[in-house]
């Protein structure tokens, strides 16, 4: 974890409202029942956090049906992620495969395979565009290797002064822009 990551603030998430609410239950449940026995308050209070488990699995269950266009995006593809991701697309162009096989079979109807087909193709398209969301290393790895390859052509004593281009000890001029370079003691 970098600093920069340590920092940023995040939004809340939908299980943070739900164990605050469980907490916030079980602290009235706490105050309100004076004169129960001990079991009965932990009882009382382990059922409200339940209720705010009940909560999160139907908030978990309930948003994928209602944002079902809007795809989650990772923001940054790691190794694992990327992983992943190429072997879930993977699956999900095998099982196209196999759908379509087993409708030339005459296994599947074509109503079936409609809705079928369209459901899988659509989590290919979804899949496909987390890839290619997270094509943005390519250009930090580019210019990261310019930085030191600039920071090691600086240090060569065969490097251009203009360019930065490294040539060879005894050349008198640069290969790449033509550059006179300083002449070597022989």
């Amino acid at each position: 974890m970098s600093s920069d990551t340590s920092t940023e603030r995040e939004s809340l998430h939908p299980w943070q409202l739900f164990t605050l609410a469980g907490l916030v239950g079980a602290t009235i449940v706490v105050f309100a029942s004076r004169g129960q026995t001990p079991a009965a308050i932990v009882l009382l209070s382990l059922t409200i956090f339940a209720a705010a488990a009940v909560g999160v699995a139907a908030w978990r269950t309930l948003v994928p049906l209602a944002d079902a266009d809007e795809a989650v995006v990772p923001q940054a593809l790691g190794g694992r992620t990327r992983a992943v991701l190429e072997r879930d697309k993977g699956l999900v162009l095998r099982s196209i495969k196999e759908l379509e096989f087993d409708r030339a079979m005459g296994k599947v109807s074509e109503a079936d395979f409609g809705e079928m087909s369209a459901r899988l193709r659509a989590r290919a398209t979804r899949i496909l565009r987390q890839l290619d969301a997270g094509t943005g290393y390519r250009e930090q790895i580019e210019q990261e290797i310019a930085r030191r390859v600039g920071a090691v052509a600086a240090r060569e004593p065969g490097a251009c002064p203009s360019c930065r281009t490294i040539n060879d000890t005894d050349a008198r001029f640069c290969k790449s822009c033509g550059t006179s370079l300083a002449a070597s003691p022989s």
